[in-house]
């Protein structure tokens, strides 16, 4: 058969033209196949096409079984006249396909199809490579001319840059998706680490802490928190804020102990390029915590020069960068904490009274190590647990006289040192389970500061057995709300034990 005239010739271009302006606006890989299929029957006046993609990993072809269709018919990739192009780069042109020992019959037999004749070539990507093959089945007349071959040859070239185009559109969905997923998971994780649940403690003033927080979690007023080092006053912020409807906005925290003079003003607000050579512009803490939470740590130890700037900035809620101009307006909520006694240093003319009543409108006191030590078991077991997950390690557990000589300790790092302790006696025990003999000198012993035990008055032993019972489901029942349940767990009773003992002492619950 010779040429085609020239105006049919053209006419097959345009059609040709036509198909790929199309192929290239779909992005999503079904519909595609769908539309290359419809637009390849018509093209070659033939009754289906299809599109076999190449699995290299499972070394198998795939296409969906009908226009349309969401079922995916799947064989070895060494099958039939398509997997025969697939491997060799051939075109096939066959006339009579059960004529033909290439022809695998298995795909009539799942579909219930007739394959009269086929052609099929390879499609091939942009570095040449075969990523499947594009086979058309059963002319409407006659058979598959090599015009057809052509025809069908230049489809595919054009058919695999959409595919892969799709393909890589579909990948980057999916990733975006498992981004979003991922992100939102994160986000579950860290407001549940950091909500009031995040504070470890069952005693009176612990859980008078998570109350607090609780009380003020819809509220957007300046909170200061106080204790001395190591007692959790970040962790505290961080639950306020977490608990805040500014959660997910930014939480910033700067320790302005930890700065110099000369630095602190322009890690706060921001510096503008060129006030001196070679600065280049840079955001303040402030600017960066726009919409969230700023956590100023240790502001006792800032200099006054900088309480009246920051004093500012709560005021009219803009700041201006060192070197600027222009004013830039700032929506922050203030969270402080000191170890300082910020009256006593308000009475040495060291800090502002002004500024101590702005960031005092609410004040959390975390009280030191030594006046919780019942929580100190529940820290220690709570850190260790931490330790083993984060590290993978096998479940661990503590003597009982490791954790009494955990709770007789001086601890004067407070709840920091303690989790670095442990943290230490993990990392270096060998066994499930740490015993004294993994004690050595990491363990500070009680310091002179620790009160005088108290004076027990003579009394017989029955009748203090009872007040230390009464006093200890007391403070489990304040501890857990109520809940008794979680107090019998901490008493370590059953419930009904611990209810009978509630009858005993006429406790109620």
């Amino acid at each position: 058969m010779g040429p085609l005239p020239q105006p049919e010739l053209n006419e097959k271009l345009a059609a040709i033209l036509t198909i790929c302006q199309k192929m290239n606006s779909e992005r999503d890989l079904g519909a595609l196949l769908d539309l290359i299929a419809r637009e390849a029957t018509n093209l070659l006046d033939c009754d289906r096409a299809s599109i076999f993609l190449l699995n290299e990993e499972r070394t198998e072809l795939w296409s969906k079984v009908a226009l349309g269709s969401e079922e995916i018919l799947r064989f070895e990739a060494s099958l039939g006249i398509a997997g025969n192009v697939a491997l060799t780069g051939d075109t096939i042109n066959v006339r009579d396909a059960y004529k033909d020992r290439r022809f695998y019959d298995g795909i009539d037999g799942q579909t219930g199809y007739r394959t009269r004749n086929v052609l099929a070539v390879a499609v091939r990507n942009q570095m040449g490579e075969i990523i499947g093959a594009f086979e058309a089945l059963n002319k409407r007349f006659g058979a598959f001319s090599t015009r057809d071959e052509e025809s069908l040859a230049a489809l595919a070239s054009h058919a695999a840059i959409a595919i892969e185009t799709a393909q890589l559109v579909g990948e980057l969905r999916r990733s975006q998706d498992e981004l979003v997923e991922q992100n939102a998971h994160l986000w579950r994780e860290v407001e549940i680490k950091y909500s009031t649940h995040g504070i470890i403690g069952t005693g009176q003033k612990i859980q008078q802490v998570v109350r607090l927080v609780e009380r003020i979690r819809d509220s957007l007023v300046s909170v200061l928190i106080t204790g001395e080092s190591g007692t959790g006053k970040e962790l505290v912020a961080k639950a306020v804020h977490y608990t805040s409807p500014r959660a997910r906005r930014p939480f910033v925290a700067l320790n302005c102990a930890a700065l110099p003079e000369t630095l602190l003003e322009s890690e706060l607000f921001g510096i503008e390029k060129g006030v001196a050579t070679g600065v280049a512009q840079r955001v303040g803490q402030f600017q960066k915590a726009d919409g969230g939470t700023l956590f100023l740590d240790e502001i006792g130890d800032l200099s006054l020069t900088a309480q009246a700037k920051i004093l500012r900035v709560l005021q009219e809620r803009v700041v201006e960068r060192v070197g600027g101009r222009a004013p830039v307006p700032v929506d922050v909520r203030l969270l402080a904490a000191t170890n300082k006694d910020l009256e006593s240093e308000i009475a040495k003319g060291n800090f502002r009274e002004d500024l101590y009543y702005r960031i005092k409108v609410i004040h959390i006191h975390m009280p030191p190590l030594r006046d919780i030590r019942e929580e100190i078991p529940l820290l220690a077991n709570h850190f260790l647990k931490e330790y083993c997950r984060e590290t993978g390690r096998s479940p661990m557990e503590f003597s009982p006289g490791v954790i009494r000589n955990l709770s007789g300790a001086a601890w004067p790092g407070n709840i920091r040192q303690l989790r670095n302790e442990v943290m230490r006696l993990a990392a270096c025990s060998r066994q499930a389970a740490i015993t004294e003999d993994d004690l050595w000198e990491g363990i500070p012993t009680p310091g002179h500061d620790q009160p005088p035990p108290k004076v027990v008055k003579a009394q017989s032993l029955k009748k203090a057995v009872a007040e230390l019972e009464q006093r200890m489901i007391a403070e489990a029942l304040q501890g857990t709300r109520n809940n008794q349940q979680q107090a019998a767990r901490q008493l370590g009773l059953s419930r009904q034990g611990l209810i009978n003992k509630m009858k005993r002492y006429s406790l109620a619950g």
